[in-house]
């Protein structure tokens, strides 16, 4: 993996040698984990940017808390690394300061994604100096997944089935949202464990499963992201699991979603939800090398149509290291898909306070298609009572 990250560095530098970028900080968890294969646990969020300056001749740099240096320094590929303190003099802003020097020409930041207090910092010390927004460099290098990283999503796709499969089998009448969720952490965990050692890089990356379940279930379902309550299932009820901020594995992150219905299914749930599954496979069967981003999305808004409903989500978007990368599968990206991009794909229609119908998958683009990375069945799932 980190030998992958300096090959993308270097991929990167030679980039920014074209465009004649001379300097480039980055600060999204993500970027740096592309880049230079770590990250951190506790960071912005506890006032803690931690950060990476890449040159288009010099070898990178990382700002990290002196807290973190250690694990940071056991866990990535750059040699050079600057740490600065909670107290003191030695902030992070006087370590930035002194990688950049007084009067640089000017600086490449990701605009969209540096947090505010490296902002602020910026503007105040060098206001004078043009700000340029790196993201769309290296957010069109990320779209092509390596042989490695597809290898990583179709791993973290065998845990999301895991998770799913727990998903499914903790439904049952009288049953509880949360009970479901901690099965769905339980069955995550284990199955990410399974991957890992305890030796080298492979040691700081964590199994467990984490962060609040997206679960809906009765007439709640058509609130899309409501997170898992106490509520208890009823018969008949519907039940929507989306694991988009839970399926993923050493950084890469996968979108995943399935509706159930427990014990047994009303006529109208079934004809919502099968319309949603019918809107993604129609999408999914788009999908190959050569075809425009927003043709995908235009394949599934036909047969919403059809059966006379209204989507207000796009039908797809970029996963990687984030969760939302470059394109995006809706009306105007007109991006041509190419071998190694990929996508979450999904099916949502929601009908307020009634019910609603949604199904989500991840692929990869192949050289005459496409491959599910995501694996569960696609049509009416309904429990045992």
């Amino acid at each position: 993996m980190l030998e992958e990250a300096k090959s993308r560095t270097r991929a990167l530098q030679e980039r920014m040698k074209d465009l004649g970028i001379p300097l480039a900080v980055f600060t999204d968890e993500s970027s740096i984990a592309y880049l230079a294969g770590f990250w951190g646990y506790l960071g912005i969020e506890f006032g803690r940017p931690t950060m990476l300056i890449v040159r288009a001749d010099e070898a990178p740099v990382v700002i990290t808390p002196l807290m973190e240096s250690e694990m940071v320094g056991e866990m990535t590929w750059v040699e050079d690394i600057r740490v600065w303190e909670d107290m003191g003099q030695r902030t992070w802003g006087r370590a930035l300061a002194e990688v950049l020097s007084d009067k640089p020409g000017e600086i490449w930041i990701e605009k969209t994604q540096i947090p505010a207090i490296v902002r602020n910092f910026l503007d105040d010390r060098y206001a004078t100096v043009v700000l340029k927004d790196v993201g769309p460099v290296l957010g069109a290098l990320r779209m092509i997944k390596s042989p490695l990283e597809v290898s990583v999503m179709k791993q973290a796709g065998q845990i999301a089935g895991a998770m799913m499969k727990a998903a499914h089998g903790s439904l049952m009448v009288g049953g509880h949202e949360y009970e479901s969720a901690l099965a769905v952490i339980e069955a995550g965990t284990h199955a990410a464990a399974g991957f890992l050692t305890d030796r080298g890089w492979e040691r700081f990356v964590s199994p467990m499963i984490h962060n609040l379940q997206i679960l809906q279930s009765g007439k709640d379902t058509s609130m899309v992201h409501r997170r898992a309550s106490v509520r208890s299932y009823q018969r008949a009820d519907p039940v929507y699991f989306c694991f988009c901020n839970m399926a993923q594995f050493k950084q890469y992150k996968l979108g995943f979603d399935r509706m159930f219905h427990v014990a047994e299914v009303s006529d109208v749930a079934a004809r919502v939800q099968q319309a949603a599954i019918d809107a993604q496979q129609a999408a999914i069967a788009a999908i190959r090398p050569g075809v425009l981003a927003e043709d995908i999305a235009a394949a599934a808004n036909e047969i919403y149509a059809q059966r006379g409903y209204q989507t207000g989500y796009r039908t797809g978007r970029s996963i990687g290291v984030a969760y939302l990368e470059a394109p995006e599968l809706k009306a105007g990206d007109k991006t041509v898909l190419k071998p190694g991009m990929t996508f979450a794909v999904d099916g949502g229609i929601s009908i307020d306070g009634v019910t609603a119908g949604r199904i989500g998958d991840s692929v990869v683009v192949t050289q005459t298609g496409f491959e599910y990375l995501t694996q569960y069945p696609r049509q009416l799932l309904v429990t045992g009572a």
